[in-house]
């Protein structure tokens, strides 16, 4: 059957797509600064030092002579997945899901007699996708992620304008788990990053209040994913009544007579159960140069106040890579029996099914992706000549990710049969519908400089989810998140200063059992995004971020 043959791809791809649009939300602006990251990310009206290259191009005014910037930031990821099993749950009458079900193999009832109280799948590991390589590489279990940054800045002697270039990471994220945990049917490998490796930017200073500033940005992105696969559906629970009920008379006696009958259905080494591994699917996307711009303004009319804005473009990519698929016996061993009966040959030929299921199979896949366009207003104001605060309001185009069409290097059959059922299928491509939303989200930042040398820096950022309710999922879990922050900067002298900083990211959510179409929604139609059907799914993200930052002036 060609659609069950396409659906570890299609499944793998659609979750692609969903990792990325959680892990850029939950990941933006945690690795570019380490005093911004103090700050609640609230710096338009006072950027940090070189940094400004990012967050507001007209503040690098405010540096005189040659700066160079050295930042470490590494990152810690604490994902935890816990699924349960509510009142009455069954595929198709069956019960028996061996991933929350403790029944042995002793018990042969279809409905599971004990139930796990809980399963966790939990993440493991960081994961990196790596240019050179080609691939996703694991760190060691407890190994955070670093993202080691720099940048260079000159305002020549006399002059209005500053020059600067920092390599950064506006996102960078990845998180795996060894073989067989629960959470690996939505990712058991992710890796998500978004590197800028050139950004040259100029700001001029217009007058003593006023100063703007712009640049271009040239970067690095890439998805990588591996997963396995599972379909928990009424209609996978359909064909597994019909192997173990309706079949069950003629395994051992079948003739031509029930071949014709039964299209060569009972003719199968093993049946189709809607709990059992499907495949597995891997998959890596990327471009190589994605541009952008960055547009800033500063106006700074008093000493104890200044307002800045910023706007960051979108970037518009053709992303390609390659997939590979592993296909269990189960399917193969389906679309071999159909091949053994006349009347099954004829249907799939109706229907252009495949011949056969081969083992494994890779191709080459593309996708238009969107790095939304972002605009950032604040005010930094000094309550007392030692006490400051920083407040920012931004807004992210996250609506550009209403829909997301990954095309194919030849045409498939399963898509031809599909775009009769969906307006998102063509012969050759598939449209996830996201429907994502572009909220508001404000950050506040505090600084109080205790002595001439010494800041002491918090800030707090709530961040509001952009995902709808129905499209919530375990790949990257993210329901609206919390960032807090704290840090210190010493100054050794008039030319070096040093920042230190820690930030916490929480994010909780809990979504019951068919509340997502892309987590755990039962019935017929929800056939591939769903590897939790019916149960339901808790998560907790924990992030935490430490960052050093050795600023020197020559």
């Amino acid at each position: 059957m060609r659609k069950i043959r396409l659906s570890p791809l299609v499944s793998a791809i659609v979750l692609t797509g969903c990792s990325s649009a959680a892990f850029a939300q939950l990941g933006t602006n945690l690795s570019v600064d380490v005093r911004s990251l103090a700050l609640g990310n609230a710096v338009t009206a006072d950027p940090p030092g070189i940094s400004a290259v990012h967050f507001n191009p007209a503040a690098l005014t405010k540096i005189e002579g040659l700066q160079t910037d050295m930042q470490g930031i590494i990152a810690n990821f604490d994902i935890q997945r816990e699924f349960t099993v509510p009142a009455g749950y069954n595929v198709f009458g069956y019960s028996d899901d061996p991933m929350v079900c403790n029944d042995g193999p002793e018990v042969t009832a279809d409905i599971c007699t004990d139930f796990k109280d809980k399963v966790s799948g939990d993440v493991e590991y960081a994961s990196l996708y790596v240019p050179v390589l080609k691939k996703m590489v694991d760190f060691g279990a407890g190994q955070p992620i670093a993202a080691p940054t720099m940048g260079i800045a000159y305002n020549p002697p006399g002059s209005k304008a500053t020059f600067a270039s920092a390599v950064y990471a506006p996102l960078i994220a990845g998180f795996g788990a060894e073989n067989g945990n629960p959470g690996n049917f939505m990712g058991q490998q992710v890796a998500l990053e978004r590197i800028t490796y050139l950004s040259p930017t100029v700001g001029y200073q217009v007058s003593d209040e006023l100063s703007i500033g712009g640049g271009v940005g040239m970067s690095y992105q890439a998805i990588g994913l591996k997963s396995d696969l599972r379909f928990p559906n009424e209609l996978i629970g359909m064909l597994r009544m019909i192997d173990e009920v309706v079949c069950t008379p003629f395994k051992e006696n079948s003739d031509i007579i029930t071949d014709i009958l039964l299209l060569g259905m009972c003719n199968t080494e093993e049946g189709m159960n809607p709990f059992g591994k499907f495949g597995q699917m891997e998959l890596a996307l990327e471009q190589s140069l994605s541009p952008s711009y960055n547009l800033g303004v500063l106006w700074e009319p008093r000493e104890d106040f200044s307002f800045g804005m910023v706007y960051q473009s979108a970037a518009k990519m053709r992303m390609k890579g390659r997939y590979r698929i592993h296909n269990a016996k189960a399917p193969q061993e389906m679309i071999k029996g159909l091949m053994s009966s006349p009347t099954g040959q004829i249907l799939a030929a109706i229907l252009g099914f495949p011949n056969a299921v081969p083992n494994s199979e890779s191709g080459l896949v593309s996708m238009d992706f969107e790095y939304p366009q972002h605009v950032q207003a604040g005010i930094k104001y000094k309550v007392m000549p030692d006490l400051q605060i920083n407040f920012d309001v931004g807004w992210t185009d996250y609506r550009a990710w209403d829909k997301f069409r990954f095309e194919f290097d030849r045409q498939i059959s399963a898509l031809k049969i599909a775009k009769l059922l969906s307006e998102n299928v063509t012969d050759n491509s598939l449209a996830l519908p996201l429907k994502f939303t572009s909220p508001w989200n404000w950050g506040i930042g505090i600084e109080y400089s205790a002595t001439d040398r010494l800041k002491l820096r918090a800030g707090y950022e709530p961040r509001s989810t952009s995902i709808p309710d129905g499209k919530r999922n375990t790949m990257v879990p993210i329901n609206g998140a919390q960032l807090f922050g704290m840090g210190i900067g010493y100054r050794f002298d008039a030319d070096t200063d040093l920042d230190l900083s820690i930030g916490f990211l929480r994010s909780k959510d809990n979504i019951p059992a068919n509340a997502s179409s892309l987590a755990n929604l039962t019935g017929v139609n929800n056939l591939i995004f769903n590897p939790y059907a019916g149960l339901n799914v808790k998560t907790d993200t924990k992030i935490t971020i430490l960052g050093l930052n050795y600023r020197t002036r020559w």
